[in-house]
C-alpha cells in the first residue's frame, strides 16, 4: 500500500507524480535538479502563466510527453504557506487521490517535501496523507449486482522524502488506521436496518473483541430485566428483535482506574414509535446508530494503536417500533438508576437508552463519560449539518474533546445547559423526569442533553449530538455521500491524548 523512499528517479516509468505548489513558487526542486533545465524553466513559466495554478486545492495535470519517466505530473495548488491549515491539506490530499482514481491507475508517487510548511512536521503531513487516502477512496458497495469488469483502484503509493523514512512510515500508518476505522463506522451506518439488527451489532463488537483482545460483555433482555433497565426495555417493547447492551473493555493500564467511558446510541431503526415520524422523516432512520458506529470505530483505532489508557465502550442497541406492546406517551418507566421518567414523546427514545447505558458505565467503573448520539433534529435547526453540538458538566473534559476535534477537522460547537434547562426536564408531575419537555421544539437539542446529564450526574461528561453531521448529502473531498463516520477519529484522539 505505502512505500517510502529517499530517492526519486526522474526517469523511472510511472503513471503519476504528485507535487505541491505554493504561491510565488519559482523553482521545482530538488527533485528536478539533475534533470533537464529546460523542463525546469518551462514548468516555472506554466506557473507564471496560470496553466499550473497555485490556488488552494487547484489540480493541474501536465503530460510529460515522454521527456521524463513519469507519464503525468500532477501539481496541487496550496496557496499561501502562512494560511495553509492541516484541515485544508487533508482535504487537498483527498481531492488529489480522487482525481488520480478517475484515471483508473493502481499506483502513484507523492513528493512529500513539496507539501512542507512551517506549522507541521513531515510525520504530521504523512499522517494527514494516510488518513486522506483511506477516507477519500472509501465506497459502500451496497447490494447492486457486480459489474463484469471491475474498475482499477489506487492501491499503491510511493512517498518520496529527503529525510528519515521511519517517522514518515509511522505517520502514514497511523493516518491510515484512523481513516480505515472511520470507514468501518461509515459502513455500519450505511448498512440497512434489516441487515444490521442489535444482534448483528453485538456480533460485530464480538469480532473486534476477538481481534484486539478486548473484554466483551453482551447483556441480553433477561439480564436487563434482572438489573432493572426499564428505559432500554421500554424502547424495545414494540420490537420482535431483542435488545442488546454491548460492553467492550480495553485495559491499557495495570489497574482498572481512570476509565474513559465511550457511550454510543445504537438505535438500529427509529419509526418514532407511537409519536410516529412522517413518511419523509422515516427515510434514513437506519442511520440512527451513528453514535454506536463512532464508538466501535474508535475502539478499532484503540485496538490497533494500544494507548496506555483504560477505555470502556457501552452501546445500548434496539430498534424503536410500533406494535401492540410498544411503549406509549404517558407511560412512566423506571431506569437502572432508580429515577423515573414520564414518556411524553416516544420519538425521544435515544436519551432513554443512553440513560441506562450511562448508569451501567458508571457502575462498571467509568470515571469520565463521552456519549455520542444522533439525538435530535433540533441540533440541525440550531447548527446546520456541518457542526456537532456539544454539552458538558466539566470544562476540563470538554477542552480535551474540543482540542481533538480541531485536530481531526470534525467541528464541534458548544451549547449551554442552564439551571432552568435542568428544571424543565425535571418538570413532570408524575415522575422524576420528562423525556421531552419541549412540545414546541423549543431548545430541543439542549433538552436532550440536559436529560442525559441527569444520569451522568457528577461524573465528568460530554454529550455529542451528531444528528446533523453523521451523514452528508453530497460527495466531498474526503468521501462519498452517505455516512461520514463522524467522531470516530475525535474519540480515539481524546483517548490517545488523555
Amino acid at each position: 500500500m505505502f512505500s517510502v523512499t529517499n530517492e526519486f528517479d526522474i526517469y523511472k516509468k510511472e503513471e503519476f507524480v504528485v507535487l505541491g505548489v505554493f504561491d510565488e513558487e519559482d523553482k521545482f526542486g530538488p527533485w528536478l535538479h539533475e534533470s533537464d533545465q529546460l523542463l525546469q524553466e518551462q514548468l516555472v513559466e506554466l506557473v507564471k502563466s496560470g496553466d499550473i495554478s497555485t490556488k488552494r486545492k487547484a489540480i493541474s495535470v501536465v503530460h510529460t510527453l515522454g521527456l521524463i519517466g513519469p507519464k503525468r505530473l500532477l501539481f496541487v495548488g496550496l496557496g499561501e504557506k502562512e494560511k495553509l491549515t492541516q484541515d485544508q491539506l487533508r482535504e487537498t490530499f483527498g481531492k488529489v487521490f480522487q482525481k488520480i482514481q478517475n484515471y483508473q491507475v493502481s499506483s502513484a508517487s507523492v513528493y512529500l517535501d513539496s507539501f512542507l510548511f512551517e506549522k507541521v512536521q513531515r510525520d504530521d503531513i504523512s499522517e494527514l496523507l494516510g488518513e486522506a487516502y483511506s477516507l477519500a477512496l472509501y465506497s459502500f458497495e451496497g447490494y447492486k449486482q457486480k459489474e463484469e469488469s471491475e474498475k482499477k483502484r489506487l492501491e499503491n503509493l510511493t512517498i518520496i522524502t529527503e529525510k528519515e523514512c521511519v517517522a514518515v512510515e509511522e505517520g502514514l500508518n497511523i493516518g491510515y488506521i484512523y481513516g480505515r476505522a472511520t470507514n468501518s463506522a461509515r459502513t455500519l451506518v450505511n448498512t440497512p436496518s434489516n441487515k444490521l439488527t442489535a444482534s448483528d451489532l453485538a456480533n460485530y463488537a464480538k469480532g473486534l473483541a476477538d481481534k484486539y483482545g478486548f473484554d466483551v460483555e453482551i447483556l441480553e433482555k433477561e439480564d436487563m430485566i434482572n438489573l432493572g433497565m426499564g428505559a432500554i426495555l421500554a424502547v424495545n417493547q414494540g420490537s420482535d428483535n431483542p435488545p442488546k447492551l454491548i460492553v467492550l473493555k480495553y485495559k491499557g493500564k495495570p489497574e482498572w482506574k481512570d476509565v474513559i467511558g465511550l457511550v454510543g446510541k445504537g438505535i438500529t431503526y427509529d419509526t418514532g414509535g407511537y409519536s410516529l415520524k412522517p413518511k419523509a422523516g422515516m427515510v434514513g432512520m437506519s442511520t440512527d446508530m451513528g453514535g454506536a458506529a463512532a464508538v466501535l470505530g474508535a475502539m478499532e483505532i484503540i485496538g490497533e494503536l494500544k494507548p496506555e489508557q483504560n477505555v470502556m465502550a457501552v452501546i445500548p442497541s434496539t430498534d424503536n417500533m410500533v406494535g401492540s406492546k410498544a411503549f406509549k406517551p404517558d407511560d412512566v418507566i423506571t431506569t437502572l438508576s432508580g429515577k423515573t421518567i414520564e414518556v411524553t414523546n416516544t420519538d425521544a427514545e435515544g436519551r432513554l437508552v443512553l440513560a441506562d447505558a450511562i448508569t451501567y458505565a458508571k457502575q462498571k467503573g467509568a470515571n469520565y463519560i463521552i456519549d455520542v448520539a444522533t439525538l435530535t433534529g433540533g441540533v440541525i435547526v440550531a447548527l446546520g449539518t456541518d457542526k456537532t453540538g456539544a454539552m458538558t458538566n466539566n470544562e476540563e473534559l470538554m477542552e480535551k474533546v474540543l482540542e481533538a476535534s480541531v485536530e481531526t477537522g470534525e467541528m464541534i460547537w458548544r451549547l449551554p445547559i442552564t439551571e432552568k434547562d435542568k428544571e424543565r426536564v425535571r418538570s413532570s408531575k408524575v415522575a422524576d423526569l420528562d423525556n421531552s419537555p419541549s412540545p414546541s421544539s423549543e431548545g430541543h437539542a439542549i433538552m436532550g442533553g440536559a436529560f442525559i446529564g441527569e444520569f451522568a450526574e457528577d461524573t465528568p461528561w460530554v454529550h455529542l449530538d451528531i444528528a446533523g453531521t453523521s451523514t452528508i448529502e453530497t460527495k466531498h473531498d474526503l468521501g462519498p455521500s452517505g455516512a461520514t463516520g463522524v467522531m470516530t477519529r475525535t474519540l480515539a484522539l481524546v483517548v490517545e491524548r488523555f
